[in-house]
């Protein structure tokens, strides 16, 4: 049974961005949308009934952090990830594969999803698959992945068959193939090593999904006919197990695949014509990036993609950034910045980012985001939040979180709404304009 489905309702006039829906088994994401991470299957110091008052799309949790705790298979007897966090909203799950850049060549360096290469410190030697004597927690081979918990150190080997797997016992609605993150700082040379890798990984995540698909949907019609048949006293009704299995995650799942190749445009745009011809119900673009060629990156890759299908960029939430994906052809976007940069006590405003921990803050009695209909905004100010932060209380973050997850959200739903009234380049302007000020 076919549930997802995306339809474009609009296209942005002389460029890619454009206006769509995803319909899947848990609701209707209206494209372009903002993704909120909550990395363990929650999104940090909110609440799932905040999060559904804030009005967010859909929520993102991570592969490798929920393998290790509580575990995959304990979230699968729980009823899936949906039930286990009560989140009943559209949801995606990451491959696992961004930890092969984190606990690999980015573990114990100042590297993060967008670098600035001017920045000599951060360029990394020509090397090898072999270790190049750096710390790290992550070791690549063709077939996979060997990871060191960061929990208690125990050695776990993730392949794109074992991330398929985490995934569909974490149910979610979205999954994505397993991929290798590469740093931007990377040699062509690398990156088209770990391309043919990622490419291979693709087919086979691919290939397991496909399987796993065909014998969910084989055994819930079968313990789904089975449990409505009355029954004529021969024992033939399913078992109190089987009944806990057909109430669990026999919805369709949906897989995206992934596209990397670095800075390189050649790679790039290899990478989305190869990835693009598999039969992935959408697209991940993958990598991280460098901030001087990010959105030319993005552009590459879309302009490659079928066009009937959704484009998401993993870990990219700045709104300038938002801006630049959006009218490059991306229709879903996710990123943990909101939230940790709140529990910082920065936050985003129509001016820019304020750090509210400064003294000019003490005695502010206005509201964080003059005009902002959040409930930090509406109901505390400046001051209160100064307060809290500098009493290190926990409702401080909370109070930040709430603000951060409404202003991006509905910043990509107003670029939305700017699309379908044909104004999109005009708010651009006007918006970075105030922001940059």
């Amino acid at each position: 049974m076919k549930v997802f489905n995306f339809k474009i309702e609009k296209k942005l006039p002389n460029a890619l961005g454009r206006v769509g829906a995803i319909t899947t088994p848990h609701g209707v994401i209206e494209t372009p949308s903002f993704v909120v991470v909550g990395t363990k299957g929650t999104v940090k110091s909110l609440t799932p009934e905040q999060l559904k008052e804030l009005g967010t799309p859909v929520v993102l949790a991570n592969t490798y952090h929920l393998y290790l705790q509580p575990g995959d298979e304990l979230i699968r007897d729980a009823g899936g990830l949906h039930k286990f966090m009560n989140w009943d909203g559209p949801m995606m799950t990451d491959s696992g594969g961004f930890q092969v850049f984190s606990l690999g060549v980015a573990y114990g360096k100042e590297l993060s999803k967008v670098v600035s290469v001017t920045d000599p410190s951060l360029l990394i030697p020509e090397r090898s698959t072999a270790e190049d004597g750096a710390p790290r927690l992550a070791t690549i081979g063709n077939d996979g992945v060997s990871f060191r918990s960061h929990i208690d150190g125990s050695l776990h080997y993730i392949t794109p068959e074992k991330s398929i797997e985490i995934q569909h016992n974490l149910g979610a609605d979205i999954i994505f193939a397993f991929d290798e993150c590469t740093s931007p700082t990377e040699s062509d040379r690398y990156q088209d090593e770990a391309l043919s890798r990622t490419h291979a990984w693709a087919k086979r995540s691919l290939i397991e999904h496909k399987k796993r698909e065909e014998i969910k949907e084989t055994s819930s019609a079968i313990l789904f006919e089975r449990s409505s048949d009355e029954g004529d006293g021969s024992g033939a009704r399913p078992s109190q197990k089987e009944q806990q299995i057909l109430s669990q995650n026999t919805f369709p799942q949906a897989l995206f695949g992934i596209v990397q190749g670095g800075r390189s445009e050649i790679l790039r745009r290899k990478s989305a014509k190869i990835i693009g011809e598999m039969d992935f119900d959408g697209f991940g673009i993958g990598g991280s990036f460098a901030k001087e060629d990010m959105s030319s990156a993005v552009r590459w890759v879309n302009e490659e993609l079928p066009e009937e299908k959704p484009r998401h960029l993993l870990g990219i939430g700045e709104p300038e950034d938002l801006f630049r994906g959006v009218e490059n052809g991306v229709d879903l976007f996710d990123c943990v910045g909101p939230t940790r940069i709140a529990r910082n006590g920065t936050m985003f405003t129509k001016g820019g980012k304020i750090n509210i921990l400064n003294a000019k803050f003490i005695r502010d009695f206005s509201s964080i985001d003059e005009g902002c209909k959040c409930n930090t905004c509406t109901n505390y100010t400046r001051s209160y939040l100064s307060h809290l932060f500098r009493a290190k209380e926990m409702l401080g973050a909370t109070l930040a979180s709430i603000h951060n997850v409404y202003f991006i959200t509905n910043l990509v739903k107003e670029m939305r709404q700017s699309i379908l009234e044909d104004r999109f380049f005009e708010y651009k302007e006007e918006f970075l304009g105030k922001y940059h000020s």
